[in-house]
């Protein structure tokens, strides 16, 4: 009996001259196919072993379409669509959550969480970057960076015009996936990979990486970087910052927790539990001081910032007349009053 697979896509993408993958495009990828979607694949294709991804023609495809009729409806019809064009196509089969070691096995991993069928840390992208080329991102397609100025020479000859709307690794999410229930006022602040909740609004400035998202609902109004969740009914004002795995967080995941307010212009280094607010300009990084207020409104002592991850009802703002940064609850003080003065 075959085991049950990690991933299945059946997809199309853009090559270069050299045949190599630019990208891919998953119309219905799946998580955990079963097993007899897999066995119907490999009546027509050759054993799929570990993690791959294997170009088939037209031809091939529609030998899957059929194949996996009754394993699969849904699958089979989108076979059949891929089929009928005349654009390179792909099989993607992810027998295990291992690294992606190609183009069509990264993009099958940003579908993912795009399709919103897993949440942001939950799989493997160790090494997607080497994996994915700096791609032309143009009206026309994926372009190969060395074979740019040739295509753009070309489009004027023929009185045409090749934008370059960007060049980057990763495309804007919304030419692949539109999750339902969302707003996206400015979609190529939205990379492939992001995870958007179910009511989530993204503002004109606001951003969201891959491997980043909203439960939703909730107000995005500054940037979601990488590595980062942010639960449902928070709001991100204009201008703040999450500090990614990318952007110094270094192996610390940080997270917002539900319904919690991130000031314009703040930011935060460490994960905040539910109902947490940051006031407006304020920074609070893992090695930040922060001065303890208990219930009285009297000083409790001093902490690290690091030292309240993940704690609740927590309000931090910027003392008007030393500057300190300061902490006190947003809901009762009973709790966090134990806590703080645990560290005395």
């Amino acid at each position: 009996m075959t085991q049950t697979s990690f991933a299945f896509g059946l997809g199309l993408g853009t090559q270069n001259n050299k045949g190599e993958w630019l990208d891919t495009f998953y119309p219905s990828p799946l998580l955990n196919p079963s097993a007899e979607l897999v066995e119907a694949v490999q009546s027509v294709l050759a054993p799929l072993q570990g993690n791959t991804a294997i170009a088939v023609s037209s031809e091939q495809m529609a030998q899957i379409a059929e194949a996996i009729s009754a394993a699969d409806s849904a699958q089979a019809a989108t076979a059949a669509k891929l089929a009928s064009g005349n654009q390179a196509l792909v099989v993607t089969l992810l027998s295990s959550d291992d690294a992606p070691g190609s183009v069509p096995e990264g993009y099958l991993k940003l579908h993912l969480l795009s399709h919103r069928l897993v949440k942001p840390q939950s799989i493997n992208l160790t090494g997607l970057f080497g994996a994915l080329p700096n791609v032309a991102w143009t009206n026309q397609g994926a372009v190969d960076i060395s074979e740019l100025a040739e295509r753009q020479l070309q489009a004027r000859l023929n009185g045409e015009m090749l934008e370059v709307m960007s060049v980057d690794k990763f495309p804007k999410m919304t030419n692949y996936v539109v999750p339902t229930g969302v707003r996206i006022a400015h979609t190529a602040r939205v990379r492939l990979g992001a995870y958007l909740g179910e009511g989530t609004t993204i503002m004109h400035e606001g951003f969201v990486n891959f491997n980043a998202g909203t439960e939703g609902p909730g107000m995005i109004e500054g940037r979601i970087s990488a590595g980062v969740m942010v639960g449902s009914g928070s709001d991100l004002g204009g201008g703040c910052s999450t500090m990614g795995t990318l952007s110094g967080g270094n192996n610390i995941i940080i997270s917002v927790g539900k319904e919690c307010l991130i000031g314009a212009n703040a930011g935060v280094g460490i994960p905040l539990g539910d109902r947490c607010t940051i006031e407006a300009g304020l920074y609070i990084t893992a090695g930040s001081v922060v001065t303890m207020i208990d219930a009285d409104g009297a000083i409790a002592g001093t902490s690290k910032a690091r030292e309240l991850s993940g704690q609740s009802d927590l309000l931090f703002r910027r003392n008007s007349k030393n500057g300190a940064i300061e902490v006190l609850t947003n809901k009762s003080a009973i709790a966090l009053n134990e806590m703080l003065h645990a560290h005395n």
